[in-house]
């Protein structure tokens, strides 16, 4: 059964299966393996998923909107009044919104359908593995590898976008193989479509992809130079199809009878694209995760201010260091060298369907890879969802291909080589966290390196007699070396589905203890603020439920507005957004809101400023005794607001009364 997952065609066999999606044709074990397969990965992405809760508050407050509203869910509005949208487009919304709509809202409705997104991904990586190979065994092996990725065990358990962008950017890998095939336009249309959807879903994060497989066809595609050239050109075109109408749809949609889009200037879609969430991220024109204004004359000490994501220096090591490091740089190097021996050993011609899917899963991996090492601003480790795939069926490419090889000392040097990668970095990624299973990283560094050696030896020259047990040794090491390359991405992979994972920037890996350090209590202090825990308030939440107005109460920054949504389950204004960066809303429209009786609270934070804060020699500090600081991204409104209406303060919270006549 193991060799199985490496391998079902015989030595030096090429041919491709009339289809890996049907299983008539399969022998009993491989039909057998990929139930084992789909059904391992349902059994393990759904257990226990409402752990999770909530996810991340913002998008969950969004997929509320959109189960009580069509045009929330349509535009992905972060509430059902329609005020503004969430940072993203609304593909994901759309799922995890129309489940709330069938099945209620609730942890389990938005969460489940991310985590069949997980089975579907892994269902199609195997059918474009198993189909450009002609081995349903290596495809069992790439969707084996991606359910075991670690950022994959947490990324299609939570509710961010990333889960339906990465399944279409598989879906469009799978059609652009199936169009290699026999040069069809038709399946590379359909690839071009996955590419809208995922755009969609993610900007331009989602077309990353876009490069490795035109390049692909371009150079293997069974045609002419220009039927390529037209065939690509269609599939541009049912690409900007698939995501120009909703493109459209924003333009033409009267602005004043839709939500704000949320990541722009001027409340158009293409802005967005070219800023916040675009080139922004690479020029590092982002703004700040906490825009917070001080009075004059203060400064918070010890960044507490600054965003609280750890992004890594940008270089070609972020990839392998940090966070990201643990979510996805496990098998990484395996699959860069795995690329690099499939181009230098493959014989074949220029067609050859193989080294197509070889070409698509490499790019795939040095351009993202290369995008996201350059980004200079807000580079998530989880973003590294994107590279999974990648790197789960250029893995398996290469092993079957080595496998093919057995009988060679070429095929016997190459495995070894892949081994001993597997398990040497490993090894590298579990001392990081010595304090963990620390016989787990003895043992599969043990385990490789006597599996790499033992292949290295086989592929001395022998006498005839030795050639097939050496041969069959050589299987039986491969297998082996190949389940202990695997032993720390799939451990590091089962130890995060049982933990609980909220907020925006989720870890793999197993519970850590609790930092007591001064920046640990900083940050979950921010945390705290950032995703609205400070302003949950039983009393605040009840008389937000009490509300009739379109808008129960208007608060800065989106988590926080989402917050209060989740736990009043009424519409909350999120002023400024997710960042509180949005133009929206300006105080003559916040005024004109009040005006037509939409709005019944406004909320803010407030904190004495420390005397330690205060900026010796500059002018205009106010002293914590004065006044206390208001917390928000907004002070021209705060002011007004605390100009006209009295406050009640709730903790440290002061609530305005909207509905009362002002001073």
């Amino acid at each position: 059964m193991a060799a199985t997952l490496i391998a079902t065609a015989p030595t030096g066999s090429v041919a491709s299966p009339a289809d890996p999606t049907d299983q008539s044709s399969a022998r009993p074990v491989e039909r057998v393996g990929l139930i084992l397969l789909l059904l391992g990965t349902a059994t393990a992405y759904l257990w226990n998923i409402t752990v999770n809760g909530m996810a991340n508050n913002f998008y969950a407050g969004a997929a509320w909107a959109g189960s009580r509203s069509w045009k929330a869910l349509l535009f992905g509005s972060l509430d059902p009044g329609n005020f503004i949208t969430v940072d993203k487009p609304p593909a994901s919304q759309w799922v995890m919104g129309l489940s709330g709509q069938l099945f209620g809202f609730s942890s389990a409705s938005m969460l489940v359908p991310q985590a069949l997104m997980a089975v579907a991904a892994v269902a199609l990586l195997y059918a474009t593995v198993a189909r450009a190979t002609g081995s349903r065994g290596a495809g069992l092996l790439a969707g084996a590898v991606l359910a075991a990725t670690p950022v994959a065990a947490l990324m299609f358990r939570f509710n961010n976008p990333d889960a339906v962008m990465v399944l279409l950017m598989t879906a469009a890998a799978y059609g652009t193989v199936r169009a290699l095939e026999r040069a069809s336009g038709r399946w590379l249309m359909l690839a071009g479509a996955a590419l809208g959807f995922a755009f969609l879903a993610k900007l331009l994060e989602g077309l990353m992809v876009l490069p490795a497989l035109a390049v692909t066809y371009l150079i293997v595609a069974p045609t002419s130079v220009r039927n390529r050239l037209l065939h690509l050109i269609g599939a541009a075109a049912a690409l900007i199809v698939s995501s120009g109408w909703y493109v459209l749809l924003t333009a033409l949609w009267p602005a004043s009878s839709r939500p704000y889009l949320a990541g722009s200037d001027d409340n158009t879609f293409m802005d967005a694209v070219f800023g916040f969430n675009g080139f922004g991220r690479f020029l590092g024109h982002t703004p700040p995760a906490e825009r917070i204004a001080l009075p004059e004359g203060y400064q918070a000490p010890n960044g507490l201010l600054q965003s609280f994501n750890d992004f890594g220096s940008p270089g070609p090591g972020r990839l392998f260091a940090g966070e990201s490091g643990f979510e996805i740089s496990w098998l990484l190097p395996a699959a860069l060298v795995a690329f690099l021996l499939v181009l230098a050993l493959r014989r074949a011609p220029r067609t050859d369907l193989v080294r197509g899917a070889t070409l698509i899963f490499g790019l795939w991996m040095i351009t993202l890879g290369g995008a996201f090492s350059v980004m200079a601003a807000a580079e998530h480790a989880y973003y590294t969802l994107t590279l999974a795939p990648a790197v789960a069926g250029m893995l398996a490419i290469g092993m079957h291909q080595l496998w093919q090889r057995r009988d060679q000392a070429v095929g016997r040097i190459g495995a070894a080589v892949l081994i001993l990668s597997m398990g040497a970095w490993s090894f590298i990624v579990l001392q990081r966290n010595s304090d963990w299973l620390p016989w787990l990283r003895w043992t599969i560094a043990a385990t490789a390196g006597v599996a790499a050696l033992g292949l290295l030896l086989t592929a001395i020259p022998t006498t005839a007699g030795l050639r097939v047990a050496r041969s069959r040794v050589a299987a039986v090491l491969v297998v082996i070396g190949v389940l202990a390359g695997l032993g720390g991405s799939t451990a590091y992979a089962v130890a995060t589905i049982p933990q609980a994972h909220t907020g925006r920037s989720p870890v793999v890996g197993p519970a850590k203890p609790v930092d007591t350090g001064i920046e640990a209590l900083i940050h979950r202090q921010t945390q705290n603020f950032a995703d609205g825990g400070a302003f949950l308030k039983p009393q605040l939440v009840a008389m937000m439920m009490n509300s009739t107005t379109r808008w129960s109460a208007a608060v800065d920054r989106g988590s926080i507005a989402a917050a209060l949504e989740l736990a009043s389950r009424t519409p909350v204004m999120a002023i400024g957004g997710f960042a509180a960066d949005d133009p929206v809303p300006t105080l003559p429209q916040f005024q004109q809101i009040i005006a037509r009786h939409e709005l019944t609270y406004y909320l803010v934070q407030e904190m004495p400023l420390p005397a330690s804060w205060r900026v010796p020699g500059q002018p205009g500090a106010t002293t914590p005794k004065d006044k206390p600081w208001q917390v928000t991204g907004s002070p021209e409104i705060a002011t007004w607001v605390a100009d006209h209406y009295p406050a009640t303060r709730i903790g440290n919270i002061a609530v305005y009364d909207l509905t009362e006549h002002p001073n």
